[in-house]
């Protein structure tokens, strides 16, 4: 009875299994069977030419569509590409603007160098190093004074005179460590003995300092030669300041009759802008 039992069963499933089969592979079948018959009406249909004129239909849409898509894509390449460029050319801009920064500092070091090397060797020709000591200084400043970067740890005084090539700069008026203050010839408050000396011979004065850049030599004689383009020279009257040293070139000469006196204007011979190097006298 059992045995008979497990017989229909079997059967049972067999039947379930079968129909399962069936049911799954029948639609599958009918899908692939009908695809394959419209692949070759479509072959049949090509082949006899049938299909040119929908195929050039659809070739109006898709063309145009597949042009687009190009030419995105190479405006795309292109714009990534400049981008990419862009990048490089920046970091090689930095790069040439870094190494143009230190050539360029490179340039003006060897350029101060030479340019003080030249103001040394002008100046031993200009005064004797076996007559005069001096002491080599930087200017790093202007205001009313000229500021220099050598000061009492260098053997700078106070009422030292200070020049350039024959040319006197000035004198100490204030010193520190490692600094010194000069009042320039040019500062109201100088007042120096001084002569000029041209052919027609030489007239005694006193320069005076004026605001700005401009001197004037006072307490000219009238009977006593002086005429513009005339350089005037240091009396040497004062203890600090040697004779002989050039303060600056007559300008102009005025002649003031109802006066005791006459005056002439006077130039420095130098910017003091552009010196590199000055000297302190020190005996």
């Amino acid at each position: 009875m059992i045995n008979i039992v497990n017989s229909d069963k079997n059967i049972q499933m067999r039947s379930d299994l079968w129909y399962i089969s069936q049911v799954r592979f029948v639609p599958h079948l009918k899908l692939f069977s009908t695809l394959v018959l419209i692949s070759m009406a479509v072959f049949g249909l090509d082949t006899i030419h049938w299909l040119a004129f929908p195929k050039t239909a659809l070739s109006y849409i898709t063309n145009p569509i597949s042009f687009g898509l190009y030419r995105s894509k190479q405006q795309i390449s292109e714009q990534l590409f400049f981008l990419t460029s862009a990048r490089t050319a920046a970091k090689e801009n930095k790069a040439m603007k870094e190494q143009l920064g230190f050539l360029l500092s490179e340039n003006a070091a060897i350029r101060t160098k030479l340019a003080e090397t030249e103001s040394l060797l002008q100046q031993e020709s200009a005064l004797n190093p076996a007559t005069y000591n001096l002491i080599t200084a930087r200017p790093i400043g202007l205001d009313r004074y000229l500021l220099i970067d050598k000061g009492t740890n260098s053997g700078v005084k106070l009422n030292q005179a200070v020049i350039f090539k024959d040319s006197l700069v000035g004198q100490i008026v204030r010193v520190s460590e490692k600094g010194a203050s000069v009042k320039l010839s040019t500062d109201p408050e100088s007042k120096l003995s001084a002569f000029s000396s041209g052919q027609n011979g030489k007239a005694k004065g006193v320069l005076v300092g004026q605001f700005g850049s401009e001197m004037l030599l006072d307490k000219i004689l009238h009977q006593e030669p002086i005429e513009p383009g005339n350089l005037v020279y240091s009396e040497g009257l004062e203890t600090f300041l040697p004779r002989g040293l050039v303060l600056g070139k007559v300008e102009e000469v005025r002649d003031q009759e109802d006066k005791v006196f006459k005056v002439a204007k006077v130039s420095p011979v130098f910017d003091i802008g552009d010196l590199d190097l000055v000297f302190v006298i020190t005996n």
